[in-house]
């Protein structure tokens, strides 16, 4: 968690490691920052603490994370920070009677010499064929 200097909360992060193999990654659960601490680089020095703590501490091969296909601003923000669209999951975001797709957007650690985890998926899936 990010506070200010009169310890007003400005954002936090929460992830985890998780995989088996070359599927040993950090995952992105959540990422918030409060509207006024917003254009501040909060949200890229969050992400850029659980990418160093997935690749120092846990050695993953790539940090992941969902994001809604129509959130285009979040797109772009982790677009800028390095993630690309891996693959499209039908039906992800689920409730009150309607759907939406996310994409699933990776950045390779440095594990990954080859960048092999970050290569897309060509077909969509389900969230019932998630790995993890």
């Amino acid at each position: 968690m990010a506070q200010s200097a009169s310890e007003a909360r400005m954002g936090y992060i929460m992830g985890k490691a998780e995989g088996d193999g070359e599927l040993w990654h950090g995952h992105v659960t959540a990422l918030t920052v409060a509207p006024e601490y917003r254009r501040m680089q909060l949200a890229k020095r969050l992400m850029d603490v659980l990418e160093h703590i997935s690749d120092k501490m846990y050695n993953a091969y790539f940090v992941d994370l969902f994001v809604r296909e129509s959130n285009s601003v979040a797109i772009g923000m982790y677009t800028q920070f390095g993630y690309s669209i891996y693959r499209t999951v039908l039906g992800y975001y689920s409730g009150s009677g309607d759907s939406e797709n996310a994409y699933d957007m990776r950045k390779a650690l440095p594990r990954d010499k080859l960048k092999k985890s970050i290569i897309p998926l060509k077909h969509p899936v389900k969230p019932e064929d998630l790995e993890w």
